[in-house]
């Protein structure tokens, strides 16, 4: 073992020396071999390396110099070189105080293999023999030498030395409450003369002892082992009563605080007393009595050992802070508090330990790798991986600190649990990110397939989502921290969330696509059937719609509701989307029934042609001049009317005959009857209905413009109106416009003709306004060739404008222009016959 840094310098500076000297040196002295001078009277000795006993064999250092200043480098040096931290509570502390010069260095040394010399510094050179005035100064601390478990030494300075003078006092209290407040073990060194004697010199060392053991508010349970040096022939059996009574006297007599009045001694301290002969005079002895003394550091910790009954020891680790802040608070005379003092260098190590952790743990390899790899991808065994690196980092913490005071051990390695936990908390995250993700994405292609494969909605979506969120919570269960008590339980409702967002996505897409097949074979099913039966217009067309339509309509429920009952719907939604479907069938018939209502005038005026003009066999008619003009008319006129009349009404609901054609042959055909003369003995037009009227009262009332109207074209319309004042022949060109205009809208019947929609009013009046302007052109011409008459017949389609009120003018128009072609015809027939 190496030794502290003053005795090697000192050393070599001996060694210089010794050399010089013996080989006759600077002073010219004839080389002589050494010689070793050792005078137990005066306890010198030749300092030349190597040569004290037991110098090699144990480590020290000067803990407190001789003006109090704490060795904090040298202390944390000692510690570490003889490994200290790694002794946990199994190590004791052993002080020596007594008298200076009454050689306490030397019973160390020999008791305990050290290495302390009574001297403290080498001042003179050529020198070799170190004299009683070179005593120890401060503290010092060494190992202890082949003695379990570890054993310190501490050598305090001696008491009442003339060296310090008045300031010995101070100091020797300061280093005794050391003594008492670090060592389980504390060697009184005493001379066997003075006990007994009232002014002997270890009084005053025990009045300081129990003193300062009053400052300390919980004391530590002391050993006080009392050497009796040079015991003379007086047994020990007669020594130790006197000297115990010579204690308990000292004890008596100290002042004490009000707590301590009445405390015996017994509860500071563990009295043993041991005599040892003249180390001068008795050599031998004195190294078998001292040989047996250190049997009993043997184990001193143990129960019913010298420090079997020690409390409040500091853990080995927390020894150089608990050394430092103890001698701290002494210095600055203050009372010391054990208590807080040890929760105090409990706090201050368990976080030191707890910081290294920690640091640890971030620059963990493996830790950094796993953080690393859970970024992009999720990590198999990530809960066990990072547990064990956890587990790790704690135990480890609970190995170093588990000698603290339980409870500032407990809350320090619960904040660094915590923040352990913080820093990995992200990487956990994100794990349980990838593993949502992934878990979702595996389930949406499962269940596709599951569809695609032809398995029920239900089915799939059940058997899918229980094995997925399985699946999600194995690698829940592989990512959960041991040290950690995280709920995932969010997570997995996101997760259950998710499935059940797309499986209702997926659900009303399959819906849709059902409820679009299904309505796509029912218009086609129905669309074309059912234009092809209103195109026949017959008695029988709407019970044939009905039939078709209520074939195909339960032809396509049953198909759906077959389709349906994968999908585990509840009924009344089932109920209703197969209503709907039938709505959807009812109104594709509707829609088409209206369409071809739309076209009725067309149709009516095709049929009557084709009628007209093809024979029962279908054949194209060959006029001879023996047909029935006026039956073939007729009956053109009754197919045209029996397509009004299957157009006139939608009967999807109506099993029953009605008298919508009777209705209609009443109102258009009856009603040209020549049987029929005079039009105010007819009962009430069936067809004429007095909200028409109103509507076209109103509409005919209601000519004029909106006010604004009127206000703007006065306004915009001045200029063009001065114009007109200017240049009177625009009047009369405005006139005859209006005037043509005029008898455009009467002959062609504009608001009749619009009366069933813009779209067939505007293919009638395409088809009536050429023949119209020709008319007039002609009927204009034939008016400046012919005087006027008064003979109301000329114009026989002015006249027919008027009748009944202008509702059912154009078919009135119609049939009466298709009786006057058939008359015509059939006169020209007969007149060629």
């Amino acid at each position: 073992m190496t030794r502290s840094g003053d005795h090697a310098e000192l050393d070599k500076e001996t060694q210089k020396q010794d050399d010089a000297v013996l080989d006759g040196g600077e002073m010219g002295v004839a080389p002589r071999p050494p010689k070793l001078v050792w005078d137990h009277a005066v306890q010198p000795f030749l300092l030349l390396p190597g040569r004290q006993p037991g110098f090699d064999e144990c480590c020290s250092t000067q803990l407190v110099d001789g003006d109090g200043v704490f060795n904090v480098s040298g202390i944390d040096s000692f510690i570490k070189e003889v490994k200290l931290r790694e002794c946990g509570l199994s190590y004791a502390v052993v002080s020596i105080m007594g008298p200076q010069s009454s050689g306490k260095s030397t019973l160390l040394n020999h008791l305990f293999g050290t290495n302390f010399r009574e001297m403290d510094a080498f001042k003179g050179r050529h020198v070799l023999i170190i004299l009683l005035s070179q005593t120890t100064k401060g503290i010092w601390l060494a190992k202890c030498a082949d003695i379990e478990p570890c054993t310190l030494v501490m050598d305090l300075e001696g008491t009442d030395g003339r060296e310090r003078g008045e300031d010995d006092t101070a100091f020797e209290k300061q280093s005794a409450l050391f003594a008492l407040a670090v060592s389980d073990i504390v060697l009184i060194n005493m001379w066997c003369h003075d006990i007994g004697r009232e002014q002997a010199a270890n009084k005053p060392l025990l009045k300081t002892v129990f003193q300062v053991m009053m400052r300390l508010f919980s004391p530590r349970k002391t050993t006080l082992l009392f050497v009796i040096r040079d015991k003379t022939r007086t047994p020990l059996e007669n020594l130790e009563p006197v000297l115990r009574e010579d204690i308990q006297k000292i004890w008596d007599a100290v002042p004490k605080p009000q707590a301590h009045k009445e405390t015996p001694l017994s509860e500071f301290f563990n009295v043993e007393v041991v005599a040892l002969s003249s180390f001068e005079e008795k050599e031998e002895q004195f190294k078998e009595q001292v040989a047996a003394l250190k049997q009993r550091f043997f184990h001193s910790i143990a129960p019913g050992g010298l420090a079997g009954d020690r409390r409040g020891v500091v853990p080995a680790s927390g020894f150089s802070f608990s050394s430092q802040e103890i001698w701290r608070v002494i210095k600055e005379n203050k009372d010391l508090d054990l208590p807080a003092h040890k929760v105090m260098v409990a706090t201050v190590r368990c976080e030191e330990i707890a910081n290294e952790k920690f640091l640890s743990f971030s620059g963990n390899e493996e830790w950094r790798e796993l953080e690393e790899a859970v970024q992009s991808s999720p990590v198999s065994g990530f809960g066990s991986k990072l547990s064990s690196i956890l587990d790790t980092c704690l135990s480890q913490y609970d190995a170093e600190a588990t000698y603290f005071d339980e409870g500032v051990r407990s809350a320090k390695r619960k904040q660094l649990e915590e923040k352990l936990l913080q820093l990995v908390q992200p990487a956990f995250q994100s794990l349980l990110g990838h593993v949502r993700t992934g878990t979702l994405e595996k389930f949406k292609e499962a269940f596709d397939k599951a569809l695609d494969s032809g398995e029920a909605f239900a089915v799939a979506a059940r058997d899918c989502s229980q094995s997925y969120m399985a699946l999600f919570d194995e690698k829940c269960a592989d990512a959960v921290i041991d040290q950690a008590n995280w709920d995932t339980s969010k997570v997995r409702d996101k997760v259950r969330r998710d499935i059940d967002a797309h499986i209702s996505s997926v659900r009303a897409a399959k819906l849709s696509e059902l409820t679009t097949l299904y309505e796509g074979k029912l218009k086609e099913a129905l669309s074309a059937p059912v234009e092809a039966l209103l195109d026949g217009a017959s008695s029988e067309t709407w019970p044939a719609i009905r039939k078709l339509l209520k074939r195909e309509t339960e032809s396509a429920v049953s198909g759906l509701s077959n389709a349906l009952s994968g999908f585990d719907m509840y009924e009344e939604s089932k109920n209703k989307m197969l209503e709907s479907l039938k709505d959807y069938a009812r109104g594709v018939v509707e829609a088409k029934a209206k369409e071809e209502a739309g076209r009725v005038l067309m149709r009516m005026k095709e049929r009557f042609t084709t009628m007209f003009s093809h024979d029962s066999d279908s054949m194209p008619r060959v006029w001879t001049g023996k047909e029935d003009i006026r039956a073939i008319t007729k009956t053109a006129r009754s197919s045209s009317l029996k397509l009004l009349s299957v157009m006139a009404a939608i009967r999807l609901d109506d099993d029953g005959a009605d008298n919508i054609e009777t209705t209609l042959s009443i109102a258009l055909v009856d009603s040209t009857n020549g049987a029929v003369k005079d039009r105010s003995l007819m009962t009430v037009d069936p067809l004429a209905s007095s909200t028409w009227e109103q509507e076209a009262n109103k509409r005919n009332n209601n000519w004029l413009p909106p006010p604004w109207a009127i206000v703007a074209l006065i306004v915009l319309g001045f200029n063009e109106f001065m114009t007109l004042l200017r240049n009177p022949l625009y009047l009369g060109v405005i006139f005859v416009g209006f005037l043509l205009v005029k008898a455009l809208w009467v002959q062609l019947d504009i608001s009749g003709e619009f009366r069933n929609g813009a779209l067939p009013g505007l293919l009638s009046l395409s088809t009536k306004f050429l023949p119209t302007v020709m008319n007039i052109i002609k009927k204009l011409a034939e008016e400046g060739q012919v005087p006027a008459t008064n003979d109301p017949r000329r114009n026989p389609a002015l006249a027919s404008k008027s009748f009944h009120n202008g509702v059912n003018a154009s078919s009135e128009m119609s049939s009466t222009g298709s009786s006057e072609v058939t008359e015509n015809d059939h006169s020209s027939s007969s007149k060629q016959d």
